[in-house]
């Protein structure tokens, strides 16, 4: 099984937020949202299920009766309301909604809109506003319990790619064939679910979000390797460029810079500082370095139950960092026809300062 036991504090959390923002009632669909509170992510589709959290009283699950055996370990901790198909599901939301009597609803950003616009037909009087600014100041600092599982997530996720170095090639296969291998190596290192794994070799590193494909890698590429999975739902996210044999003449320069503005990026993690500022230190170092015009990004994002989440580092965020904050420090050159090279690592803000949650080596790696 790979669900974690509810934590009733972060429902506390929620209804004290809940209380300063004068919501009544929040419908949670199934998302990253659904399961950092229930533990589980729900089966999103075209039969309605539901958190539905008030100010008073135990939270309410409300799901497809065919699916209530997923949920029966919850029913201490949640109320479970199974419908069954051919019944009107939404009916007992606008039930719970008016046994309490509440009038300001806020929803999250998954809730179908289908069903959304049948509560606020339902419930005219009612209030409807995005659960989103809630929610993501729960999330974005994580508990002992997230950073836990976010660094064993990026710890199975170091050992798959210390083992492809050791064991694996790079010439002569395919972007597909080395996304393959590296996608089994993190299975067996016990990752539940291989999220994404980008491949970008030769001249495709220049795009950052390459599509992974059939080109074959030839000696002198430089490969951008950009992969992650996830261990109870928390998300790993690394990148690595190493180049297959000897690198063009020009290359090394160019990821001396990243490193040095990666460097310099996880220097001005902590708390307090905005986020901008530490996509601004990055920035700068790879402006003195001849290269700004090529880094075509933002800095990083946060990563938890998603890959990309709040907080991001990115020019006009001056949101503060805090502790508990995990974000990801990937600064990135893109020569477009030529190559590119990217170096990341998850980075977790503590009381003083900041903790990488990857620990394999940074240095220009030659891999046959």
């Amino acid at each position: 099984m790979t669900h974690l036991p509810p934590n009733p504090e972060r429902l506390a959390r929620a209804r004290q937020l809940m209380a300063a923002a004068a919501v009544d009632l929040l419908v949670i669909g199934p998302s990253a949202d659904f399961r950092y509170f229930t533990g589980r992510p729900g089966h999103l589709s075209e039969r309605l299920t539901a958190l539905v959290i008030e100010q008073d009283g135990p939270p309410v699950l409300v799901v497809p009766k065919l699916e209530a055996p997923l949920y029966a370990d919850l029913e201490s901790a949640f109320q479970l309301i199974a419908w069954a198909d051919g019944e009107d599901p939404i009916a007992h939301l606008v039930a719970l909604a008016q046994s309490t009597g509440s009038r300001a609803i806020a929803v999250n950003d998954q809730f179908w809109s289908g069903f959304l616009l049948q509560l606020q037909d339902r419930l005219p009087e009612r209030s409807f506003r995005r659960a989103s600014p809630l929610l993501r100041r729960l999330r974005m600092t994580k508990d002992a319990e997230e950073l836990a599982l976010l660094r064993e997530a990026s710890r199975r996720t170091d050992a798959a790619w210390e083992y492809f170095c050791a064991h694996e090639r790079l010439t002569g296969r395919t972007e597909r064939e080395v996304a393959a291998r590296l996608t089994e190596l993190l299975l067996a290192q016990g990752l539940h679910e291989v999220a994404f794994c980008i491949v970008a070799s030769g001249p495709n590193g220049a795009s950052p979000h390459h599509e992974t494909g059939d080109r074959v890698i030839q000696p002198g590429d430089p490969v951008v390797i950009d992969f992650g999975g996830s261990y109870y739902g928390y998300y790993s996210d690394i990148t690595r460029t190493p180049v297959a044999g000897e690198p063009p003449s020009d290359f090394a320069d160019a990821y001396e810079a990243v490193l040095e503005a990666q460097q310099a990026a996880f220097a001005a993690i902590r708390p307090g500082v905005p986020c901008q500022d530490v996509d601004r230190a990055a920035r700068q170092v790879l402006a003195e370095r001849g290269y700004g015009s090529y880094f075509i990004h933002r800095l990083g994002h946060g990563v938890g139950l998603t890959v990309h989440e709040d907080p991001y580092l990115v020019e006009g965020n001056d949101e503060p960092l805090e502790p508990g904050m995990v974000v990801s420090d990937e600064p990135g050159i893109y020569i477009p026809g030529r190559w590119g090279v990217r170096i990341e690592d998850l980075v977790v803000v503590t009381d003083d300062g900041a903790e990488r949650l990857n620990g394999v080596s940074h240095e220009l790696l030659r891999l046959p």
